[in-house]
């Protein structure tokens, strides 16, 4: 078997790194920068360390985290649109993990032939 990892997975392991990166920077100003960095950047770097482990589960909680991330840009880029293109950032980010986390399941779902019907 290859050592290499799946584009679906690599696209994840990217996305998880630089949503880590985006609030670490988003946050770097912030009286609160290290309750910041529990919250918003380590899950991501344990999610990534995870994937690249090959656990199994790291994917799914990929994509949950990522539904967290993605209401939190939501919310400030409704609320906050001074802060420009961080909330924006965040959304898309958060998009590119739920689905290059779903994208394996997707394509075993439907990728199966239908066996024809008796």
């Amino acid at each position: 078997m290859s050592n290499l990892r799946p584009p679906s997975t690599r696209v994840l392991a990217t996305s998880l790194v630089l949503i880590a990166a985006l609030y670490a920077g988003w946050y770097r100003d912030d009286a609160h920068f290290g309750a910041a960095l529990l919250v918003f950047v380590l899950p991501p770097l344990l999610l990534l360390a995870g994937v690249l482990l090959r656990r199994p589960s790291a994917p799914l909680w990929s994509g949950i985290a990522a539904l967290f991330w993605f209401s939190h840009g939501v919310m400030y880029a409704w609320s906050h649109p001074e802060l420009g293109l961080w909330p924006w950032a965040g959304i898309a980010l958060s998009l590119a993990v739920v689905f290059s986390a779903s994208l394996p399941g997707m394509r075993a779902r439907f990728s199966k032939r239908r066996s024809p019907a008796a």
